[in-house]
């Protein structure tokens, strides 16, 4: 899978031959291809977040940078001179490339695996309950790369587990062993193990009970101290009964949310949707979720971790090198 492949985008067959060459306003040379097999004509923009725009590329950069470095839509629009509508239209196209380097990334495989998971809470719309609110973010971060898997906000309820689950569902068939660790919310292992379980055949009479698949295992930290029926509940526990084969050995020590937490105190210095004492945060769940997403390319991809000091992509194997923003509008939105 290559992200910056001109195969045909109608057959993806790659016996396309450059037919003319045309040069833009702003944006330089671009090239019409000709593809022998449907013989259709496409140009090397299509599909990509730059096709048709005319604002310089340099310019759009300079917007977004500045947006996903914690300036407010409003501050942005005031300051760099362009109008709220046309960065919002920027932010959409780049969102949109989420599901393509998401599949990309899932179809690597990887030995091993530390996934923390943690939720988020902002507003949205207007001040309301955090019951209420649809503003909540589900963070999936594998430890030592600093990749984010899922970063999907939504209300806090079965449905945006779910969702956040089965991709993290997808990871586990691409790798030998991958352990998933959580502060205290039970629905991760829960919900993880009702949609990626297996069946453990024992040859002992009765139904065959249920374990989670082999090689993933769950664990979290209980916090506080609750009494239950009059015991007290374990700091560290697995909450779902794991494989027979797996390697259950996990130190108490490495069982936290640690570094996810850091990265939910970074987000709130680089969205400016997060900022609970102001009235920045998104006005819909559409908007906030199209924030979160050029977070997430631009994090995965293109920035690099000043711990790791390398992209978490790269320090996961996905990529060789990090991408640019103007690789980034290059990119197809489907392969």
């Amino acid at each position: 899978m290559d992200l910056f492949s001109q195969n045909c985008p109608c057959c993806d067959s790659a016996e396309v031959d450059v037919r003319t060459r045309y040069t833009t306003q702003n944006n330089g040379t671009h090239a019409i291809y000709h593809c022998r097999s449907c013989d259709i004509y496409f140009s090397d923009t299509f599909a990509t977040p730059m096709a048709g725009l005319r604002t310089p590329l340099s310019r759009i950069i300079e917007v977004l940078k500045a947006r996903t470095e914690g300036q407010g839509l409003n501050a942005t629009a005031r300051i760099l001179g362009v109008s709220k509508k046309s960065i919002i239209d920027w932010e959409w196209r780049l969102s949109e490339l989420k599901p393509a380097l998401t599949l990309y990334g899932v179809c690597h495989q990887f030995l091993s695996l530390v996934i923390e998971g943690d939720e988020l809470y902002t507003k949205v719309h207007h001040n309301t309950a955090a019951s209420e609110s649809e503003g909540w973010t589900i963070v999936l971060m594998e430890r030592s790369s600093r990749f984010l898997w899922e970063l999907n906000c939504g209300p806090k309820d079965q449905t945006l587990f779910e969702k956040a689950l089965q991709l993290l569902c997808k990871v586990i068939g691409q790798t030998q062993d991958l352990t998933l660790l959580t502060d205290g919310e039970r629905r991760y292992g829960n919900i993880l193990f009702a949609i990626c379980h297996e069946v453990s055949r024992t040859g002992q009479p009765g139904r065959p009970p249920k374990r989670l698949r082999n090689g993933g295992r769950v664990r979290l930290k209980n916090k506080g101290s609750r009494k239950r029926s009059g015991q007290k509940r374990p700091k560290y526990q697995a909450p779902v009964p794991e494989h027979p084969e797996t390697d259950s050995r996990i130190e108490d020590v490495q069982i936290h949310a640690n570094h996810v937490e850091a990265l939910n105190a970074s987000l709130r210095r680089r969205n400016a949707a997060f900022r609970r004492k102001t009235n920045m945060y998104a006005k819909t769940r559409d908007n906030l979720q199209r924030t979160l997403d050029l977070q997430w390319l631009i994090h995965n991809f293109v920035r690099v971790h000043f711990t790791t000091k390398v992209v978490p992509a790269v320090k996961l194997g996905i990529l060789e090198v990090g991408l640019s923003w103007l690789e980034l509008f290059s990119i197809r939105y489907a392969f």
